[in-house]
């Protein structure tokens, strides 16, 4: 069973930081794909950030030159550093993973991000 646990989320001001973590159970080199969405009232999910096993990001518009994607293999986690935060940001974020084989699509339970002044 494959779990992933979101953390680091959190109440930050306009222009300010945050790191989130998805820590996944087992090995992330299972999955073919990582990445970071979320959903804010009202609104449907979105991509924000995704990284593939080969190491290759990706970045919605709105998290150029803001958030990087990155992971640590031997700690099975996956992190979004959000900076320059801005309002439009606030969010639930979710961690997702991509098995091919067997194939599944797995999801965190989210973390909120708030960025508020």
């Amino acid at each position: 069973q494959v779990q992933l646990v979101e953390s680091g989320g959190g109440l930050v001001q306009p222009g300010g930081s945050l790191r989130l973590s998805c820590a996944a159970s087992g090995s992330i080199f299972r999955f073919v794909l990582m990445g970071w969405y979320r959903q804010a009232p009202g609104k449907q999910r979105e991509s924000v950030a995704t990284i593939t096993s080969g190491g290759s990001t990706n970045y919605a518009d709105s998290a150029k030159g803001r958030f990087t994607i990155s992971r640590d293999t031997a700690e099975n986690t996956v992190y979004l550093q959000m900076n320059s935060l801005k309002p439009e940001d606030t969010a639930v974020y979710y961690c997702n993973a991509i098995r091919r084989e067997p194939l599944g699509n797995y999801w965190g339970q989210g973390t909120q991000v708030t960025v508020s002044s």
